[in-house]
Order: C-alpha cells, then sequence, then structure tokens
C-alpha cells in the first residue's frame, strides 16, 4: 500500500508542477538576476507547493496506516505546523517577507509540533543508561526544527541542489527507519521522498522551475520533524545520526555563521561562499558541482548508517574521520577564508619539523 501511495506521489506532483509553474508565474513569484544569483534569467519559483500539495495527498491516503502505527505523536500538528511553512514560503516567494517575518512562521510551526509531540527527550549514552533532558527537552527540539529548516535554505542556491540533496537525506531516514521498524517515519519519509524526486525532473539543471523558500522551508521543517522522530529511541549516538545524516546543510551553515563572524559581518548578511559557490569558482560546471555535492550527502548518509550499527570506539573513529575531513575539504575550497587553513598550516609546520 505504501509503495502504491508514494508511486502516486510521484505522478502527482509531475502532473501539478507545470500548473504550479504558471501559476507562479501568474503571481508574480519569480527569481529575478542579480549579482548573489547564479541563474542569469528571470525563473517561477512556488514550485515546493506541487511537493507540498503531493505529500498532503500521500499522507491523507495513507492516513489510515498512520493512525494504525503505534506512535505516541499524532500526524495532525506535523501537518498544521508543515502547512504554516507553505504559507510563510508562498507569502515570501511572492513579497520577499523580512527575516524577521519568516522565522515568525517558522516559531508556530515548531511550537505546534512540539505542542504535539515531537520531542527529544532523552539521549542515550554510548556507555550505557540514557540522559533524561527534562526542561532542556523543548529548547533542544526548538532550536534543532528551526535550524534544519533554514539549512536546507541556505543550500538551495543551485539547479536541484536542495530538493537533491534533501532526496538523498529521505532515503537515508527512510532506510534506517526500515532497519529500526518505525513504520510511522517509513510513510512518512517514503511519501515526502516521492514528491521531492518528482519535483527533480523539473528542477534539475537546467531549471525549468526553482522550489523557492515554500519547497526549501517545506522540506527542511519536515525534515527535522522526521529525522527526531525516527532517532529518538536509537541505543548508541543517537542525538550525531541525523545531524551527520544532514551532514552537508548543517556544515554549510555553520561555517557560513563562522565565516560572517570571521568578517564581521550580520549572521543574516547574504554572501556567495556557500559550499556550492566555491565549487564554482574551483572551475567545477553548474551540474557537476551539484553532483558533487549529492556525493558528499550520499557519504554522510551511509557514514551514519554504519554508525548506527557501530560499536563505541569504531563509531568514535567514524566521527573523528568525518569531522577532519569537513575541516580538510573546508580549507580545501575556501569555504571560511581562502586564507584560513589552520589544519594545513599544522600539517605543513609538522613535516618541516620531520625534515
Amino acid at each position: 500500500m505504501i509503495v502504491w501511495t508514494a508511486i502516486f506521489c510521484f505522478l502527482l506532483t509531475l502532473v501539478l508542477t507545470p500548473l504550479v509553474k504558471r501559476l507562479a508565474i501568474k503571481i508574480g513569484a519569480v527569481d529575478k538576476p542579480n549579482q548573489r544569483k547564479v541563474h542569469q534569467r528571470i525563473m517561477p519559483r512556488l514550485g515546493g507547493l506541487a511537493i507540498y500539495l503531493s505529500t498532503m495527498a500521500g499522507l491523507l491516503i495513507a492516513m489510515p496506516m498512520l493512525n494504525d502505527v503505534q506512535n505516541s505523536v499524532s500526524i495532525w500538528p506535523i501537518l498544521i505546523g508543515a502547512t504554516i511553512i507553505i504559507i510563510t514560503g508562498v507569502l515570501d516567494d511572492m513579497y520577499e517577507l523580512s527575516p524577521k517575518v519568516k522565522l515568525t512562521g517558522q516559531i508556530m510551526a515548531a511550537v505546534i509540533v512540539i505542542l504535539g509531540g515531537v520531542k527529544v527527550e532523552f539521549i542515550n549514552l554510548p556507555f550505557g543508561g540514557e540522559l533524561n533532558l527534562g526542561l532542556m527537552a523543548v529548547p533542544l527540539t526548538f532550536f534543532w526544527i528551526i535550524g534544519i529548516t533554514n539549512a536546507i535554505n541556505l543550500i538551495d542556491g543551485l539547479d536541484g541542489l536542495a530538493a537533491g540533496v534533501s532526496s538523498i537525506v529521505l532515503l537515508t531516514i527512510s532506510t534506517m527507519a526500515v532497519l529500526m521498524g518505525n513504520t510511522f517515519v517509513i510513510i512518512i519519509g517514503l511519501i515526502l521522498l516521492a514528491s521531492t524526486v518528482g519535483f527533480l525532473f523539473y528542477n534539475f539543471h537546467p531549471a525549468k522551475i526553482f522550489m523557492g523558500d515554500t519547497g526549501a522551508l517545506f522540506l527542511g521543517f519536515m525534515i527535522s520533524v522526521i529525522s527526531i522522530l525516527g532517532f529518538k529511541n536509537i541505543t548508541v549516538f543517537s542525538l550525531l545520526l541525523p545531524a551527520i545524516i544532514l551532514g552537508v546543510p548543517i556544515s554549510d551553515t555553520l561555517f557560513a555563521i563562522i565565516r560572517r563572524i570571521v568578517q564581521k559581518k550580520p549572521l543574516s548578511a547574504p554572501d556567495k561562499s556557500h559550499l556550492h559557490h566555491c565549487l564554482l569558482r574551483l572551475g567545477f560546471s553548474h551540474r557537476k558541482t551539484v553532483l558533487i555535492i549529492y556525493g558528499m550527502s550520499a557519504l554522510f548518509g551511509i557514514a551514519a548508517i554504519v554508525l548506527s550499527k557501530a560499536t563505541l570506539w569504531s563509531g568514535v573513529l567514524i566521527i573523528t574521520l568525518l569531522l577532519i575531513s569537513i575541516q580538510f575539504v573546508a580549507e580545501k575550497i575556501g569555504l571560511i577564508h581562502e586564507n584560513f587553513q589552520p589544519m594545513h598550516n599544522f600539517v605543513r609546520k609538522l613535516a618541516n619539523t620531520r625534515r
């Protein structure tokens, strides 16, 4: 049943996206080129509306299955929160809302799902036992939802980038949900994945339509929620697994924050130094840049799956190697600043000392 529902969502997105494209042009929800944008012509956005409508249709069809699953969280707060996010995204794609107004919409959506029971209530410790978060459960969940929602939005800078990375993340989460027997997350994850892949047919380079903030915020919000639902009961490194799966958008966001602090710029200031911008400056084509980032996201997903089955010390080794690799790549491509290379400088000094 869930497979047929996912196929239906995929086909529905294929049908809806051209209709949404016409709507975007008609109401003026278009993206105009500027010095910060990569595209050179006016493009319709609002494409995320097709993903949302397809996902909602799939979830309504799957409602009997979701209700039958033994789960402490109702689907309705998630649907209401997602709808608030969509309204926020549509208004932004039409009128370019201020960051404060967009954040207000995200806060409202996060509060609704938290009140609906979506919370990181405890962290399983690697040496056994668990750490009950108590009063910290709500703020930790809140900042996770807001952070991931915006992280997906920040990587939406090239044709097919946010949709492709989100698809890889959703495939990883769904795979791990299958391994863990979490039917609730499997259903939502596969429906969302099918809807997003359907949109990729129109969004991969050269794109015919952008997902806009409508899609990026919606995917970020939904991924943040199901990642909490999917990994709250895992036995080892429970808090790190969703962070590793989302390694590409999270690391890009963290380096953007560091970059703006180092350069003494406001955290909300836009720039052209994100991961995809750096790869383009190195000479990679638009398509190759997107595929490279897809590959990075897939590696993070594989690492998360391996980590979920790892022992304590092998898990520590995997995490250490990931952190070193992230720092090495960030310095190599100039993600913070072309002259900011502490790891490379350390390796050079070490090599010179041995000589």
